[in-house]
């Protein structure tokens, strides 16, 4: 099986070079990377890119809309049956990640896969700060403000092709809008296994102030709305709890 995975980037130095050496690394023999970067104008940028100018991952560099519109130009690119994606500066936690996800989708009962994710210290990625821990999948989870790691989550191109990509007015939780059209909305099957997929450093646009995580808690309730449902009442409350709760270490991790 193919799969596809697309990193986006802006100025980010070593940081993306650290993340090819670790998709370069994986086991698996039948990886597509895709590096999608919004013109960066820093020449840390810019040596990176042309040190991986070498045919062994597809290279795009050209302005955007912000993130979200960096992971459609590569979705368009995608080729793989099974789409991840991974920020610059993350690493797949182990060389057989994909295999291991390879041999998961092989049973055929899943169109989605989502395992755990750490959120590491972005100047020391050995320093773990927070626990995403995925669980068993439940649709009705969502209902208490539950979504999968989107990065350690991977999904049939089949989906993509049937139900869209990223909806680019959801400036912050976009990654949220589609998980939730995906599994709740059109019920994709999913399935959870406990392997530790990636190793994220902290600092998205959703995580920068708690203003930030309140707005884009809001952007979820409107994800609800803008999909036909009504939005379970404090909704954003109970998502912002268990963004919280991930500060802590999970029983048995």
């Amino acid at each position: 099986m193919r799969f596809t995975l697309i990193t986006v980037c802006y100025q980010a130095g070593e940081e993306l070079a650290e993340t090819v050496a670790s998709v370069r690394a994986q086991t698996h023999p039948h990886i597509e990377h895709i590096i999608v970067d919004g013109a960066s104008p820093d020449e840390a940028t810019r040596a990176v890119l042309q040190r991986f100018n070498d045919g062994r991952s597809i290279l795009i560099s050209e302005p955007d809309k912000g993130v979200y519109d960096a992971m459609n130009k590569g979705l368009a690119r995608a080729t793989g049956d099974v789409v991840g994606f991974m920020n610059a500066g993350d690493l797949l936690e182990a060389p057989d990640v994909i295999a291991r996800l390879d041999a998961e989708f092989a049973q055929g009962d899943a169109d989605v896969i989502y395992g755990d994710a750490h959120m590491v210290d972005p100047d020391d990625i050995r320093k773990v700060r927070r626990f995403w821990t995925g669980g068993a999948y439940h649709r009705d989870n969502f209902r208490s403000g539950w979504m999968p790691p989107h990065l350690g989550t991977y999904i049939r191109r089949a989906a993509y092709q049937r139900f869209g990509g990223f909806d680019l007015r959801f400036r912050i939780a976009a990654d949220y809008e589609l998980m939730f059209r995906f599994l709740y909305k059109h019920r994709l099957r999913a399935r959870y296994v406990p392997l530790t997929i990636v190793r994220f450093r902290l600092g998205g646009a959703s995580n920068k102030s708690l203003a930030h995580v309140w707005k884009a808690n809001r952007e979820v309730v409107e994800a609800w709305r803008h999909n036909g449902f009504a939005p379970p009442p404090l909704l954003a409350i109970r998502k912002l709890l268990r963004k919280l709760a991930q500060y802590f270490r999970p029983s048995g991790s």
